[in-house]
């Protein structure tokens, strides 16, 4: 058994990469590919499997990793992921695939799976589309609302059954979240995105865009041209604290930062829809929205940036890559911290009133409850400040489907075997159902709608 220690990716320097847009995260070269998928001992029960939302047979591909045989690894990838490249970069394998490797304790560290997959889909994308077609049409239509990772896997999964796919896209580009969320650094557009989505075209699937279901198209005339619907249209509301200043110039959501960054390509000197950018940053929060806005902040000219969350460091639910990357750029984590009130000046913000927070014994949910500590307001100079507390679903899906249940939080109820609503022949998963959740949960619930649809319609 090779005991070797856990290979590192290649990364891009802190102090060049604060200076663009470029990826972080290289990944591994050829020598470091094989070195680790060396490391896994395949075993028997492959725990790694359990953790993984679309079930990819993780043993199988890298044991063909093993023997350099690239193809072969992606043929087994396929059969479960269409998206290993962005699976790859931006899930959380730590807490999914690799939390369960049976090395994660004594052995070195676990095996390195998402950047093996990550590997074994850029592979794929150098490949290109040419062995991809669609196949024979089986009388069945699907309309699938939403090209982020939910619909996208609903999409593959009908089209390679012989459904024709039309994906209705309310943006000028399609990937959801993939484009308007998570930054260049982190998951490439053009180079990466944009290719995984051309198997889908490939595949006969149609993409419209500049789309808005309940506006431009109704569910009335979807229900009728097509058999069955699909609904991921995630959760793009941003929620916000209801403090007193919050309405001050200066401050926006991170969902507003990152779409005009990421979508609008705001950060470049000609862009037509500039973004403003403070010489002191505050963002509220502490997740993987928080850290991109952060680290985005950063390299569009925000001097001082700060992290402000009402927790300590290993509460903080951002994945611990990106927590290390955000330290690194010279991002400073101001922690068991609460914002009270944003203060401004003007109109404009020019600080922000935090109290110092205590962790309490752990509740009934296991989990330590902030409090304030009496007397320990301060005040953060700050002209910019950036909300990154979650999102709920968009309410015009409730407002233009009022057959459909709902609950409380807005989210859409589903049978959680089939992802069916309420409402016959329409199907949902991903963020609209679930709330601001992983890219792989989300692809993992479009998969599970697809089966269904197939199993019904087909």
């Amino acid at each position: 058994m090779n005991n070797s220690p856990r290979n590192k990716t290649l990364h891009q320097p802190a102090q060049e990469r604060i200076n663009n847009f470029n990826e972080v995260n290289l990944g591994f070269d050829d020598a470091l590919m094989l070195e680790e998928a060396s490391r896994c001992i395949n075993c028997k029960n492959a725990p790694c499997r359990t953790g993984c939302p679309v079930g990819i047979n993780i043993p199988a591909f890298i044991e063909r990793l093993t023997k350099n045989d690239k193809d072969g690894a992606l043929e087994i990838i396929s059969e479960s992921s269409l998206l290993p490249a962005i699976c790859g970069r931006v899930c959380p394998q730590e807490n999914q695939c690799e939390g369960k490797c049976i090395r994660k304790a004594k052995l070195g560290g676990s095996v390195a799976i998402g950047a093996l997959e990550r590997y074994v889909g850029d592979y794929g994308l150098k490949k290109g589309t040419a062995n991809l077609k669609a196949p024979e049409w089986n009388g069945k239509k699907v309309a699938v609302i939403g090209s982020g990772p939910a619909g996208l896997a609903c999409a593959a999964d009908c089209a390679k059954n012989g459904f024709k796919v039309t994906v209705f896209e309310a943006f000028h580009k399609a990937g959801g979240v993939l484009v308007y969320g998570i930054p260049e650094f982190r998951l490439p557009k053009e180079d990466v995105v944009e290719k995984e989505i051309e198997k889908l075209k490939a595949l006969g699937v149609e993409i419209r865009l500049n789309t808005v279901i309940g506006k431009a198209v109704t569910f009335e005339e979807l229900q009728e041209e097509y058999d069955a619907i699909f609904i991921g249209t995630g959760a793009g509301l941003p929620m916000f604290m209801n403090i007193k200043g919050e309405n001050l110039n200066g401050v926006s959501s991170a969902n507003e930062l990152l779409t005009r960054v990421n979508l609008m390509q705001a950060y470049k000197e000609d862009a037509i829809t500039p973004v403003y950018c403070g010489k002191s940053v505050a963002v509220i929060g502490a997740g993987n929205v928080a850290m991109d806005a952060a680290r985005t902040a950063k390299r569009i000219g925000g001097g001082e940036v700060y992290i402000i969350y009402r927790r300590g460091r290993e509460e903080m639910p951002a994945r611990a890559e990106e927590i290390e990357h955000a330290v690194e750029e010279g991002i400073k984590l101001v922690l068991l911290t609460n914002p009270v009130e944003i203060l401004g000046e003007d109109g404009k913000v020019c600080g922000i009133k935090c109290v110092k927070m205590q962790l309490t014994e752990a509740d009934a949910s296991g989990r330590r409850r902030p409090e304030p500590i009496e007397g320990s307001e301060f005040v953060i100079d700050v002209d910019q400040v950036i909300v990154s507390l979650g999102t709920s679903p968009n309410p015009l899906i409730r407002k233009s489907c009022s057959d459909m249940e709902f609950s409380k939080k807005g989210t859409i109820i589903v049978n959680e075997e089939t992802m069916a609503t309420s409402v016959d022949g329409i199907y949902s998963g991903g963020d609209a159902v679930t709330g601001a959740a992983t890219v792989i949960l989300a692809m993992g619930a479009g998969r599970k709608a697809a089966k269904a649809i197939i199993e019904k319609f087909a």
